[in-house]
């Protein structure tokens, strides 16, 4: 049976790592390699917990209490556009589709009977 070596680290180890990583041009694997350190994601760990960088990848979204509510309304007033615009566009399919069999019943050329229909 092999027995598995745990290392604990101290508060005051992790903030030293994370301050060298942040003020040296040296790469994860690098400053893991100087400091001993064996876990692979252990240093990202320090960092998004004691990194002063981490903090500027978070996005913080402050909003009003009414913000959220005006936000739902438009996202269902963008959601019945789209249902509207897509209805339209059936009725549109529909109406050059029921031309263009008309066109074909009354013997006349498709461009003759929309340009009758423009000019009304």
């Amino acid at each position: 049976m092999n027995k598995k070596t745990i290392t604990f680290y101290s508060e005051a180890f992790k903030m030293e790592v994370v301050k060298h990583y942040e003020t040296t041009s040296l790469n994860l694997r690098e400053t893991s390699n100087l400091f001993g350190i064996k876990g692979g994601a252990t240093l990202r760990t320090w960092l998004r917990k004691y990194g002063q960088k981490s903090s500027m990848n978070k996005i913080i979204r402050v909003e009003k209490p009414d913000e959220r509510k005006r936000m739902k309304e438009l996202q269902a007033e963008i959601r019945q556009l789209k249902e509207a615009l897509a209805d339209a566009y059936v009725r549109q399919i529909t109406a050059e589709s029921t031309l263009e069999v008309v066109a074909e019943m009354v013997g006349v050329p498709l461009e003759d009977l929309k340009k009758k229909r423009g000019k009304k």
